[in-house]
């Protein structure tokens, strides 16, 4: 659920929100082509089959902080969150072929993160200790990137809702 909206949206509208976005999400990977799997921190497997059918490989994040949950995904990989409203099929498959020339491809987002991250060997450093949720987290990828030097592929910025402010720029979702 997205928390940090509660306080607009009250726990139901975040939630609310938050089911909207993740359909979204998956409709857009879907539509993509490309082999994925839902990562849950919560909740049933049962419960997202129930919603996206059962050939959708839902897989537990596991303990730790972001950084802990997202080294664990397997290269090659991409790695989006579901608080994109612009993400689409043809981005991911953007993103998956930059992934033929480059080890890394990021997506970066208007609040200073990025909304996808892919690589094509595992790279740890890229979640180890980081200040997640600020506005410096693309600047340090892209520095850490720097001191090893691989030179990622970019994508387009996007815009990403993680508080009310982001929301009301899209008034089809409130």
């Amino acid at each position: 659920m997205k928390t940090r909206l509660i306080p607009a949206l009250g726990a139901e509208g975040a939630a609310r929100l938050y089911a909207r976005l993740l359909a979204d999400t998956v409709l857009a990977a879907r539509e993509s082509g490309l082999d994925f799997e839902l990562r849950v921190t919560g909740g049933e497997p049962a419960l997202f089959h129930a919603v996206y059918g059962a050939d959708l490989s839902v897989v537990p994040q596991g303990e730790g902080d972001l950084g802990q949950r997202m080294a664990r995904v397997e290269a090659p990989g991409l790695i989006i969150g579901s608080d994109c409203p612009a993400m689409s099929a043809a981005l991911l498959q953007a993103a998956a072929s930059a992934l033929d020339d480059r080890d890394v491809v990021l997506g970066p987002a208007a609040d200073g993160g990025y909304y996808l991250v892919g690589f094509n060997r595992p790279m740890p450093f890229l979640f180890d200790a980081m200040e997640w949720s600020t506005a410096r987290v693309l600047s340090e990828t892209l520095a850490r990137l720097a001191r090893r030097r691989i030179g990622p592929a970019i994508l387009p910025e996007l815009a990403d809702i993680d508080t009310a402010e982001d929301l009301a720029a899209w008034p089809e979702l409130q």
